[in-house]
């Protein structure tokens, strides 16, 4: 399987939607309920100004949409435009980690290897900037990526709903050095 990757632009929000509602809906089941579902799609989802930095990502594959994911320079750990508790603060890449954010892979391409892409051009263009540290909030079902990547456990959310949503979403922040040698 060939996959490409680009720069997200603002037009590829039309396309991005449907695969991130595919993504909650069908790659959750079997860690979250279907209230916890509901809830996660009413809290997850793209944060624009992560296409706004030059930071967001997508994969195709023979011109088809296979996932999409980004870094952030900016302070909000997760969550779309929409959510609560927004912070756009520039951090600090001398002290600071920076967050990957809003990965989603098409359930059609799950465990093809559209993640383990996108965490290395999050990484690389991090480790460009002089980040040397990278953090995230998991679901439970991107965890094992995540570890398999080289990330660790570093808490538990029992609320990753910012307040949205009736149902409680189980969360894991998760934290890793960055590796230098990422090619760029």
């Amino acid at each position: 399987m060939q996959f490409t990757s680009r720069l997200a632009t603002t037009e590829d929000l039309p396309a991005l939607s449907p695969l991130m509602d595919a993504a909650i809906v069908e790659l959750q089941r079997g860690f979250l309920d279907e209230a916890q579902i509901e809830t996660s799609k009413a809290v997850m989802g793209l944060d624009t100004q992560l296409i706004d930095d030059g930071t967001y990502f997508v994969v195709e594959c023979g011109g088809e949409l296979a996932g999409c994911g980004g870094w952030s320079r900016r302070a909000t750990p997760y969550g779309g435009s929409h959510s609560a508790g927004r912070d756009d603060r520039l951090l600090d890449p001398a002290t600071e980690a920076a967050f990957v954010r809003a990965m989603y892979t098409s359930p059609s391409y799950a465990r093809r290897g559209v993640g383990r892409l996108i965490l290395s051009l999050c990484e690389s263009a991090a480790a460009a900037e002089g980040f040397t540290q990278l953090q995230l909030v998991s679901t439970l079902a991107g965890e094992p990526l995540y570890t398999a990547y080289g990330f660790r456990s570093v808490g538990r959310l029992d609320d990753a709903t910012n307040g949205l949503g009736a149902a409680p979403v189980p969360a894991v922040r998760m934290a890793k050095l960055v590796d230098a040698r990422q090619p760029t």
